[in-house]
């Protein structure tokens, strides 16, 4: 089973960008966690960060089995079974991103460190949520693992 775990604008700077709302965990050591895991799981894992919506799209539809645009990590190239997607901003804002998940049929658990929910109004909305299987935030970095092991149960499950 291939996941991919995607990152949008800003998340490079976990670790030192407001501590005080992301905590000290940086994007490496979220990925260092996750290919631990990974490897409990049987599962294998493809990386990203985004700080351009277009790529991020780009990589999404690559994912989903379509010809990959030029520049595509090649790391991104070829069908995923599903995804972790961590947007940053482009959740309270992104149709674009929400029509590509949906058009390539990519299962997707939505991650956020902090709880979107429980900050500035203009971040209490998700336009991917309801395209999403699921969604964890708030919980910081180990909500990446959490949204995994979720995802991998819900992939694994037989179809009812």
């Amino acid at each position: 089973m291939r996941i991919a775990v995607l990152n949008g604008p800003n998340l490079n700077l976990l670790g030192t960008r407001e501590p005080e709302i992301y905590g000290s965990t940086t994007l490496a050591e979220i990925e260092a966690r996750l290919s631990d895991v990974c490897s409990e799981l049987g599962v294998e894992l493809a990386f990203a960060q985004f700080n351009h919506e277009g790529d991020l799209i780009d990589a999404i539809h690559a994912l989903g089995g379509r010809s990959p645009a030029p520049g595509v990590a090649p790391a991104l190239q070829g069908k995923a079974h599903g995804a972790l997607v961590n947007a940053g901003a482009w959740t309270h804002t992104s149709l674009a991103l929400r029509d590509a998940l949906s058009g390539v049929s990519l299962p997707f658990v939505e991650v956020h460190v902090s709880n979107i929910y429980a900050r500035e109004p203009e971040r209490r909305h998700s336009v991917l949520a309801s395209a999403a299987r699921g969604v964890v935030c708030g919980l910081g970095a180990p909500g990446y693992e959490l949204a995994l092991r979720g995802l991998v149960a819900l992939l694994r499950a037989p179809h009812k």
